[in-house]
């Protein structure tokens, strides 16, 4: 790294290629307690499902999927053969992005985006992507919000009942129930559904990083931990116990929830850009570049993960903001500080995103012979998207989990996978 960036970042803070076996020890430790119901930052929610072990025939079941940014619906339909076909999906904004909502308020929203599904089946396969206390008949009680959703009356909600209410409110007649779980179970349920007859892996895992962060993996049935075999939610996202630049901390300042989910903040897509931008705002003003580019980094208003990854992708494009400086204000030794503070933070989410991996794989206790891997379905754009992140969380991934710990995993992806995992747990009895 060229020394005065090396320099800008460890004078605030920012520690460049973080150990990842170190940091996933240190998140497996958190999960530990929180599995023994001890003080922890992870939730680590037992869900008490487990993928099931036929696929389902000759049913339909409407979908919501709740998180992020959007709100989308569909109905999806299993054949006499098993085969998923999906029909009338609607995408909508999420509640609560835009502008704080009561608890009516919230729900009569769901409501009202799934009016075209109104009575088409009668089940409902709810991924909600926010912390939850899943309770042993179903139901889930709100931890709390992330990814800046505004709607606080609704925390402590049991919210299928909330739900239910609603729709009832709006003229359904024929939901007999509605099963709900977060978007790390159905990206799991999906991987496992998504294997075929000849395929064999010894455990599953869902891994999100998109607009938020979080892991579910499978923890074997435990006498320490008094529970069954089941999917476990980690709440990833959740861990404090990560080193944080002055970037990292001015910015959680101007959050929703400052003080808490610290290393999603280090990770997801929603906070990435910000970060980068509050970054390239203390260079510019410490005079990290020549005067133009200082002066030019300190009129943008704001970054977004879309212009940062442009960029990225092609430093000397003028259609990105970044690009635009580089081509008509920088030179080459401005270009490369430029690129090289940027992508310090997106490889940062990298490591942070192979230990969360790591962490959960040991747990998980499989994958310990290598035709029998640890199937990890892996979502969200961040993930599949931003610059070198997916070809780094898989490098780190060979290097520590394969070539020193023995441990043998499959990052997997497939198409619909949140829907498709939605859908399977809508129809688990």
């Amino acid at each position: 790294m060229n020394n005065s960036v090396s320099a800008f970042l460890a004078k605030h803070n920012f520690v460049n290629h973080l150990d990842i076996l170190s940091t996933a020890q240190a998140i497996r430790s958190d999960m530990i307690k929180g599995l023994k119901k001890e003080e922890s930052c992870q939730d680590m929610i037992r869900t008490y499902l487990m993928p099931p072990t036929e696929s389902a025939k000759n049913k339909s079941v409407i979908i919501i999927d709740a998180g992020g940014t959007n709100f989308r619906s569909c109905l999806v339909t299993f054949d006499e053969e098993g085969k998923t076909s999906i029909s009338e999906m609607e995408k909508t904004k999420m509640p609560g992005v835009e502008k704080e909502l009561s608890k009516d308020e919230f729900f009569e929203q769901f409501a009202v985006n799934l009016e075209h599904l109104k009575n088409k089946a009668d089940r409902i396969g709810f991924c909600f992507s926010y912390p939850m206390e899943i309770q042993e008949d179903g139901e889930a009680i709100l931890l709390g919000f992330s990814k800046e959703v505004k709607a606080p009356e609704v925390i402590g909600s049991k919210i299928c009942q909330e739900l239910n209410m609603a729709l009832k409110a709006k003229g359904w007649t024929s939901i007999k129930k509605i099963s709900i779980c977060n978007d790390t179970v159905a990206a799991l349920l999906a991987g496992a559904a998504c294997a075929t007859s000849s395929d064999r892996y010894s455990s599953y895992m869902g891994f999100i990083l998109g607009t938020g962060m979080n892991a579910a993996y499978i923890q074997p049935e435990s006498k320490e931990y008094k529970m069954k075999e089941q999917i476990v939610v980690c709440e990833s996202g959740k861990f404090l116990d990560v080193n944080r630049s002055d970037f990292d901390k001015d910015f959680d300042k101007t959050t929703v929830k400052p003080g808490s989910f610290y290393l999603e903040k280090l990770c997801s897509g929603a906070y990435l850009g910000p970060v980068s931008w509050y970054a390239l705002k203390a260079a510019a003003n410490e005079g990290l570049f020549s005067k133009k580019v200082n002066d030019s980094l300190l009129h943008i208003d704001i970054l977004t993960l879309i212009e940062l990854d442009k960029f990225l992708h092609n430093p000397f494009n003028p259609n990105s903001v970044l690009g635009k400086i580089a081509v008509e204000n920088a030179d080459e030794e401005d270009v490369d500080k430029l690129f090289q503070l940027c992508d310090a933070i997106v490889e940062r989410s990298a490591r942070y995103s192979a230990a969360i991996l790591i962490a959960c794989i040991l747990q998980s206790q499989a994958g310990k012979n290598a035709a029998m891997p640890v199937s990890v379905l892996c979502d969200g754009t961040t993930f599949h998207k931003t610059f070198m992140i997916k070809d780094r969380v898989t490098a780190y991934l060979d290097e520590i989990l394969t070539n020193q710990l023995g441990i043998y995993w499959r990052i997997l992806s497939c198409d619909n996978d949140i829907t498709l995992g939605a859908a399977i747990c809508g129809l688990i009895d």
